[in-house]
């Protein structure tokens, strides 16, 4: 018995060590972002690699989503004789869950996938440790416009994720299926809330960016400098940051009407 409850006990310490050094990596970002120098020109290149070339995979990704729930939607209300509530149908489900949820998964695999190997690349070539030698912060010339960049996009795709699943849920119910435009628009208009739906997707998008950010940089910068710590930085980023945004969408959801 003293074996497994060693391992147990073992990974306990591990784990919350663990939750100890981000907090303080957390800690220390937010320092050199309230910190001269703002470091514009990094953080105008990450929004572009962060941001910009994500577009259109949060296009399509939207686009696709709002189409299958218009299409499942639409068989599913016939039966009920409500298909003047599409709308509200495909307007609650993405603003309230699908849109913030879908959104920083992806960008967790496309966006924190690509910063968390960016970092463990430079901590295994030693350039990390060359900005060490020349006195310049790596936190503050490496991971602020990163983490920065990722809680500024995140909400903004997931706006845009949004207006494409809306668009494409309008696309199916009314151009394919025969729907009518007003009753569509009219339903998603009356149904969407702005406290309840709007802001609350906006808070999950900004705690989302924020936890992504954090971790694709966290990773990446405590890797082993080998090539295999660059990969199981890479891997264990997006497991983490996928888990911890399901994780806060309960907490977020389950806390928002109290």
């Amino acid at each position: 018995m003293a074996n497994p409850v060693s391992k147990l006990g073992f990974r306990t310490l591990r784990f919350v060590e663990e939750l100890g050094g981000m907090a303080a990596f957390a800690a220390d970002v937010t320092r050199t972002v309230v910190a001269p120098p703002p470091r514009l020109a990094s953080f105008s290149r990450e929004l572009f690699k962060l941001g910009v070339l994500s577009l259109i995979i949060i296009c399509v990704c939207g686009l696709t989503v709002g189409m299958v729930l218009g299409l499942q939607g639409h068989h599913t209300l016939v039966r009920y004789g409500a298909t003047q509530s599409l709308g509200a149908v495909v307007g609650l489900s993405l603003i309230r869950e699908l849109g913030p949820v879908i959104t920083a998964l992806l960008v967790a695999g496309r966006a924190g996938s690509a910063t968390a190997a960016e970092i463990a690349s430079m901590v295994t070539t030693q350039q990390l440790d060359g900005l060490r030698m020349l006195s310049i912060d790596p936190v503050s010339f490496v991971i602020k416009p990163k983490a920065m960049a990722m809680q500024i996009v995140t909400p903004l795709l997931t706006a845009m994720f949004i207006c494409c699943g809306l668009y494409g849920g309008y696309l199916i119910g009314v151009g394919v299926l025969g729907g009518d435009a007003g009753s569509y628009m009219g339903s998603l208009k009356s149904a969407v809330d702005f406290r309840n739906d709007i802001a609350c997707c906006l808070v999950k998008s900004v705690v989302f960016g924020f936890f992504l950010g954090l971790i694709a940089t966290y990773r990446g910068y405590t890797s082993v400098a080998t090539a295999e710590g660059v990969s199981a930085a890479t891997t264990s980023s997006v497991v983490i940051s996928s888990v911890t945004v399901l994780l806060a969408d309960y907490v977020i959801t389950a806390l928002w009407g109290i």
